[in-house]
């Protein structure tokens, strides 16, 4: 078997000296170790996160209500109301702006979010500050017919996001300091990485919960077999957004699937209700969204556990609630 050294020659025209081939070899070492580079047994591998810390954002109002025509001008307008984008994305940040775009559908027939709704919350982070925005979602029918189909991905890109497909396989194992059944589940990295997550759920029917709220969004940055997740959804979604602690919340009511959702298709089953709901608290956003939607906040298993656990606000009676018209 060859040398190490006669291997080296070998790819060479010309023999180079034993000293010199030594020379190069522990030049090169050094490079490597100045650059950061360790050995694969040397370097500690992430496998694990306790998820994103929740961070304590003081906001001119605990929700907004935005009416009018326009989703763009709501979106816009209902930050604003909240103190501004400045009050979550700062200067440098990496953003993940999370819509649901999980179903081959048209912004018509409201299975996913509405597209200018993202783009106005890419436009107002870049305006904040943010290095970078990311625009993603694990789906559930054809990555690239929802993301071009659902208007998302032409809106994200054209405000200057990063509209990507995310590997499944690229997630850290979720731990929690209490027992749940979310424990080693995979959840994205990019997700966890992220110094500000904004979700952005469409406000849908769904068969099994009722309701498909900014809880129920969540579930597009986690890996694995998503199904098994609805069993006692209640619960695991209540910690999976423990875990990531968004710090916005901005759910579309603007076009409301009413029916045969979270799929949907049928235009019929649509109802325009032009509302845009934000908030830093989830369980805030959820619980005012099924009144919109006129659903008891019971019947939606994840706001019923989070009413239950007293997780976040769960009195819309005592919190500061501010309607706008715009």
């Amino acid at each position: 078997m060859k040398s190490v050294y006669e291997y080296f020659n070998s790819l060479l025209d010309k023999k180079v000296s034993r000293e010199k081939f030594l020379k190069i070899t522990f030049s090169s070492l050094a490079l490597l170790l100045l650059s950061g580079f360790r050995p694969r047994s040397a370097q500690a591998v992430q496998t694990q996160s306790f998820g994103r810390p929740k961070k304590t954002i003081n906001t001119d109002h605990d929700l907004i209500i935005a009416s009018g025509d326009d989703p763009y001008a709501m979106t816009i307008k209902a930050v604003e109301a909240m103190g501004g984008m400045g009050k979550f994305v700062k200067k440098g940040d990496i953003v993940l702006v999370k819509p649901n775009m999980g179903w081959d559908r048209t912004p018509e027939q409201a299975g996913n979010t509405n597209p200018q709704v993202v783009a106005a919350l890419v436009d107002m982070s870049f305006k904040a500050g943010a290095k970078k925005v990311n625009v993603f979602d694990i789906t559930c029918n054809d990555a690239r017919r929802c993301y071009e189909n659902s208007g998302i991905e032409k809106a994200a890109v054209k405000s200057g996001a990063t509209v990507y497909y995310p590997d499944g396989w690229d997630s850290l194992k979720a731990k929690f300091n209490y027992k749940s059944q979310m424990e080693g589940w995979p959840i994205l990295k990019d997700a966890i990485a992220a110094d500000v997550v904004i979700n952005a759920p469409v406000l849908k029917h769904h068969s099994l919960t009722r309701l498909t709220l900014s809880m129920k969004n969540l579930m597009g940055v986690c890996g694995g077999n998503r199904g098994i997740i609805h069993q006692n959804i209640g619960e695991k979604l209540v910690d999976l957004t423990g875990f990531i602690n968004p710090e916005l919340t901005v759910i579309d009511a603007y076009r409301v699937l009413v029916r045969n959702g979270p799929t949907g298709g049928n235009l019929a089953d649509v109802d325009t209700m032009k509302k845009i709901i934000v908030a830093a608290d989830p369980t805030l956003a959820d619980i005012v969204a099924c009144g919109i939607a006129g659903v008891d906040p019971s019947a939606v298993p994840y706001v019923h556990n989070a009413i239950q656990r007293n997780f976040g606000i769960t009195d819309p009676l005592k919190a500061d609630i501010l309607k706008i018209t715009v």
